[in-house]
């Protein structure tokens, strides 16, 4: 039998042991140990006994033979919590690059310890029947305090700390030797810190209909065989999905699990929270950013000690410690705010499916507009596809306008408003009805085109947008190509070519001239600032204080009003050129999403799309809700120009304040790639090729293996650790980027 090696990471708070140690596993142990377990080691030059957790195993070493210490044992307990995390961290570093460290606090980020809560009472100790006697002798005795408080105690028997003092006017002296004297006792009660305050009625399951139902059944009887898979759910707009996560997570609840809700944008969190409350009462608990330290801590420790059943957040949720894991749904699964911007460049969805394998959970995964990845794995079995097909309670999909803005221009309208859009808001604010006007400006990148004729400007070798820069040059992002600023247009001539420029503010102006009667709501950044402004916003729509919510991305996930009946998007081209190979894709999911929002109650439900590209497939699938259509089209562009997921990317980003040291740096790291034989585009400079001084350079790799660019990845990092020149040189990878560079 061969040797045994664990890799282990010893004392996770101490910031310098930034690496897995090698310890020899003694055949003793070699049944029992496993991935997560916590272990006691001999460590340092005292071989002092340590604790470690194990995150690996090798039958080789790195070391010298006689240098590897031995695994003194395996400590009890078990695989806990904490353990899990730690092995999941240690995945995430390997997969996606980032030190230890960084990873420890990606998985465990609730490190700061707070004061807990709490409210102290004083309570009566010594029999009632005493107590008339003992208050004469304070009195008789002039103990004035101490008589007061004797009253009140005989009167309530327990009042709080803050009444004696504040009210009674008892100081802690008198109180102490109350104590002493075995007349009282002073009890300490904790509490959580609720984020959750609202007090919402419980009510009733909505009855599932046969779609639904059938879904269900399927997971119970997985659920049944210990089958644990992780599921699509593709649904239309407006087609309950989240009936089905509800009744799947009271499946788990039933089995003593717990369940983690992953959500998009704070702004869901709102309507999210009441409708899950409304099913499970106090058991539900939220995690997001605008949480003080205190609210965060308690709902970690609420998930960790089984308090809770639901956590319901952003992509950091993932990461509650609870207990007993039975699922993890993620909504909206498509969007781009479940992949970190910090390294490590974590993907939600990625890291929720390993967890889940780790602790022997299920994923379901939903969207009316599913991620190109995600369709691709379920057409290929990876994960198992569920359709949704109807509306629910036989509510009708929405009449979608595409108005061409060429045409508009022509006709000499130069408002915001195409002349359809105008002619349905003057009827919705006739008939008392409400509106969205969406504003998509995600992906915007300054991208350059006609007004007149509706050409953009793209790089002829990577069919991605060309982006405007001050100097007057068009870049693209991916391979480098530039050319001059063109003064007319290349495709007819016209003198309107530029930049596009459109706000929240500009639109709100804009309604106000045209309809002075109207009351507006605008959600943006800068309306949303304060902690609890988005639910106030949504509140009010909901309640029909206003006819017209304008807004950004934010108003078109998944909120659900019966009243509105009109959906104006005024920009869908703002996405669909974005620098960006993904553009298309983002532009269909943005749409689609925006066009569901119209038309979910009893009345009708009408959209109007104003674009410069009414034949754009994404466009087109969009107004006709057809997902497989866009999906046939998409996979193929994909395909064509190896773009994720048929291909996989690696994006290796560099910076630092010497460019001479970032351009070698990166040269030299493109080279080692091309000589093991990766397709290499670049280094070229990032779109920001200078930011706060910082020189910036990128690589982009290729290849058909995800695994192959973890090796690169690894490569890369073992390379680094060689090179004197890089302590000064930030250098992160990002795998398969939802943002260019």
């Amino acid at each position: 039998m061969g040797k045994l090696y664990a890799d282990i990471i010893i004392d996770i708070s101490h910031e310098a042991l930034d690496r897995v140690f090698s310890y020899k596993v003694p055949f003793s142990l070699r049944e029992e140990i496993q991935i997560g377990q916590q272990v006691a080691v001999p460590f340092g030059r005292g071989n002092h006994e340590r604790k470690g957790f194990v995150v690996g195993f090798s039958d080789k070493t790195d070391y010298e033979e006689d240098k590897v210490k031995e695994i003194i044992r395996i400590e009890p307990g078990g695989v806990t919590a904490e353990s899990r995390m730690l092995n999941l961290a240690y995945w995430i570093r390997e997969h996606y690059g980032s030190t230890m460290i960084q990873a420890l606090r990606t998985v465990l980020p609730v490190q700061e310890k707070m004061n807990r809560k709490s409210s102290r009472w004083i309570e009566l100790k010594i029999d009632p029947v005493h107590g008339p006697a003992l208050l004469e002798e304070y009195f008789g005795r002039h103990y004035t305090a101490k008589a007061r408080l004797l009253a009140a105690l005989l009167d309530q028997n327990r009042i709080s700390w803050d009444q004696a003092s504040h009210q009674l006017k008892i100081s802690k002296s008198t109180v102490d030797a109350m104590v002493r004297e075995d007349v009282i006792r002073v009890v300490t009660e904790y509490y959580y810190r609720n984020p959750n305050q609202e007090m919402i009625s419980r009510e009733a399951p909505v009855p599932l209909n046969q779609e639904q139902q059938d879904l269900i059944d399927e997971f119970r009887q997985d659920l049944m065989r210990e089958e644990h898979k992780v599921y699509l759910l593709h649904g239309v707009t407006g087609s309950g999905k989240t009936e089905v996560y509800l009744a799947a997570i009271e499946e788990v609840i039933k089995r003593g699990e717990q369940a983690i809700v992953l959500i998009p944008e704070i702004a869901l969190t709102y309507q999210t929270v009441q409708r899950f409350t409304k099913r499970f009462g106090d058991r539900v608990s939220i995690l997001n950013s605008r949480l003080s330290k205190g609210e965060k801590y308690d709902q970690w420790l609420r998930a960790k000690q089984g308090d809770v059943d639901v956590i319901i957040g952003p992509r950091s949720a993932l990461f509650v410690p609870f207990p007993n894991l039975g699922l993890i749904v993620i909504d909206e699964e498509h969007e781009s705010s479940y992949k970190s911007e910090q390294t490590p460049k974590y993907h939600a969805r990625e890291t929720a499916i390993q967890k889940a394998s780790m602790e022997g959970a299920s994923v379901i995964l939903g969207s009316a507009t599913p991620s190109v990845e995600s369709y691709k794995n379920a057409l290929e079995g990876r994960y198992c596809l569920w359709e949704l097909t109807k509306r629910a309670q036989n509510a009708v999909l929405p009449r979608v306008y595409i108005e061409d803005l060429r045409e508009e221009l022509k006709a000499g309208n130069r408002s915001i408003f195409s002349r359809k859009l105008r002619q349905l808001m003057e009827d919705r604010l006739a008939k008392g009805e409400q509106m969205m006007l969406f504003l998509n400006r995600r992906g915007y990148a300054g991208f350059v085109s006609c007004r007149s004729c509706g050409h953009v400007m793209e790089c002829p070798h990577c069919d991605v947008s060309m982006t405007y820069h001050r100097e007057g040059m068009l870049k693209c992002h991916y391979c480098g190509y530039e050319l001059p600023m063109p003064k007319t247009c290349p495709e007819c001539g016209s003198p309107y070519i530029g930049t596009f420029g459109l706000g929240t503010q500009k639109v709100e102006s804009a309604i106000y001239k045209e309809f002075p009667q109207a009351r507006v709501l605008r959600m943006d950044m800068d309306t949303t600032r304060k902690k609890h402004s988005y639910e106030e916003i949504l509140k009010a729509f909901s309640k029909g204080e206003a006819d017209i919510l304008v807004g950004t991305q934010m108003i078109v996930k998944g909120h659900d009003y019966a009243n509105v009946t009109l959906v104006g998007i005024l920009a869908a081209d703002l996405s669909l050129h974005a620098n960006d190979y993904r553009a298309g894709e983002r532009t269909f999911q943005l749409l689609t999403q925006a066009a569901g929002r119209a038309g979910r109650g009893d009345k009708g439900g009408e959209v109007v799309i104003q674009t410069y590209s009414p034949e754009h497939y994404s466009i087109v699938a969009a107004a006709k809700q057809d997902y497989k259509e866009f999906y046939q089209q998409e996979i193929g562009y994909r395909s064509l120009m190896k773009y994720p997921p048929v291909w996989q990317m690696l994006v290796i980003f560099f910076s630092g304040r010497q460019e001479e040291e970032v351009r070698d740096l990166s040269q030299k790291a493109a080279d080692i790639l091309k000589r093991m034989e990766f397709l290499v585009i670049g280094p070229g400079e990032a779109s920001l090729a200078r930011m706060k001084d910082q020189y910036r350079r990128v690589i982009y790799i290729k290849d058909a293996d995800y695994q192959n660019l973890i090796r690169a990845k690894d490569e890369i990092e073992r390379w680094l650790e060689q090179q004197d020149e890089k302590r000064n040189i930030l250098v992160n990878f990002d795998f398969n980027p939802m943002n260019s560079y």
